[in-house]
């Protein structure tokens, strides 16, 4: 027979768990821990209101929380492959005559550097590294004015805010730093929030949020939207299949773009 496990030792195998897989079905939790599912949702309720898990439909993933904004070029050497393809993939849906909102990081700069350079469009951003990297282009690339923010190479505050009052987009690719069925999409800075939501608001087409599959599952402190209100996910190919299941039960579009499908 089993050693019978007490609740906090049965909480801490299931955080053990998380830490290394990021989500698990409830019944897999009741094989590991030998108990009833119901002592499993009653474990995960607990864990669940000290904000250390977020239960889905059939068990739980880990409700990683980003505070703090990391800097830049520390965000720029993760996931560079992913972030590359979801770049394309997001480019390739901007077509000719659009005006287009795209918000500042570093999944949101691949998509302006993928933008062929003789396209018939308008860009609005506050993306300032990606203006940098871009090069010569022959579409209209305009940097929303307003305060410098070091940490996410881009701009914010009034100014930018009144120019996004003057403007009517077709479409917005925006990037977050966490996504989450339960607390939305998310980002560490207040700044951009009030950018990602005044940018959202003013666009009368399709809203989409760009995100490397690392993204799924972690909270912010700020939420700029929540799932139902996006109208497509693009993401790659590394989103495992339960997050996928979840997604296929709201009205988002989830648009998985593959690594392997980049150009050369």
């Amino acid at each position: 027979m089993s050693k019978v496990l007490i609740p906090a030792q049965r909480r801490e195998r299931i955080q053990e768990y998380l830490a290394l897989h990021k989500i698990v079905p409830s019944a897999e939790l009741s094989r590991l821990l030998d108990v009833s599912e119901a002592t499993v949702r009653r474990d995960l309720e607990y864990l669940e209101m000290e904000g250390i898990v977020e239960r889905t439909h059939g068990g739980a993933i880990l409700s990683q929380r980003m505070r703090l904004e990391p800097e830049y070029l520390q965000r720029a050497a993760r996931h560079v492959d992913e972030k590359r393809a979801i770049g394309i993939a997001a480019a390739s849906l901007i077509e000719d005559g659009d005006i287009v909102f795209i918000n500042s990081g570093t999944t949101t700069t691949q998509i302006i550097k993928h933008i062929p350079p003789e396209a018939n469009v308008t860009i609005f951003t506050n993306n300032l590294q990606a203006a940098l990297e871009v090069g010569e282009v022959g579409f209209e690339l305009i940097i929303l004015g307003g305060a410098f923010q070091s940490k996410s190479n881009s701009v914010a505050g009034r100014f930018a805010i009144e120019v996004l009052n003057q403007v009517y987009a077709d479409k917005a690719f925006i990037g977050v730093d966490g996504i989450s069925l339960k607390h939305g999409c998310t980002v560490p800075s207040n700044d951009e929030a009030e950018i990602i939501c005044r940018m959202l608001e003013r666009t009368q087409g399709i809203k989409s949020i760009v995100v490397d599959h690392s993204k799924w599952g972690v909270v912010s402190n700020f939420e700029v939207a929540r799932v139902d209100q996006i109208h497509r996910l693009i993401t790659d190919d590394g989103l495992d299949s339960h997050a996928r299941e979840m997604l296929a039960d709201r009205p988002i579009e989830v648009v998985i773009a593959s690594r392997q499908t980049q150009e050369t």
